[in-house]
């Protein structure tokens, strides 16, 4: 998609199941912030980079993939933490490689020092990198790397 200048970019961010618990679940693996202060935060980092932000959780595969569809031509950027389709959504994986949208992948946790099932990623050759460990911080990192990919783009 042409980006036009001085018109913000216009981001997706997309959380996949369960992490409308984020507060509750877990919080030694994944800490109490909570899914609206992830939100929030994104919404004024976006708006300081020059950036906005649709942020869309779902706990079903076919949502995601719809969206990400509906985001062709429409959208600039995606951040996407899929949770546990991470590991086993090739569907996911397929709309982000169809819809050439530049993909951030992030998760919570360091994902690599969890189980073994959850060292393999199907998202991770088609996104343009992957942030995790750092908690809801995982998130605003991975914001400013998809503007700073943009940003690039349209040099």
């Amino acid at each position: 998609m042409a980006h036009h200048p001085n018109t913000p970019f216009k981001l997706l961010v997309l959380h996949g199941p369960n992490l409308n618990l984020l507060g509750r679940r877990e919080p030694g693996v994944y800490g109490t912030v909570t899914l609206d202060e992830i939100n929030a935060a994104l919404a004024t980092d976006a708006a300081e980079l020059g950036a906005t932000v649709d942020c869309l959780q779902s706990n079903h595969e076919g949502v995601l993939v719809d969206r990400i569809h509906d985001a062709w031509g429409d959208i600039d950027g995606v951040i996407i933490n899929a949770g546990a389709y991470t590991h086993t959504s090739v569907a996911i994986r397929d709309a982000i490689a169809g819809v050439q949208i530049p993909t951030v992948e992030v998760h919570l946790s360091n994902i690599y020092q969890r189980e073994p099932f959850r060292h393999h990623s199907y998202l991770a050759p088609v996104v343009l990198g992957q942030i995790s460990g750092f908690g809801a911080m995982s998130y605003r990192l991975g914001l400013r790397a998809i503007v700073a990919h943009l940003q690039a783009l349209n040099a």
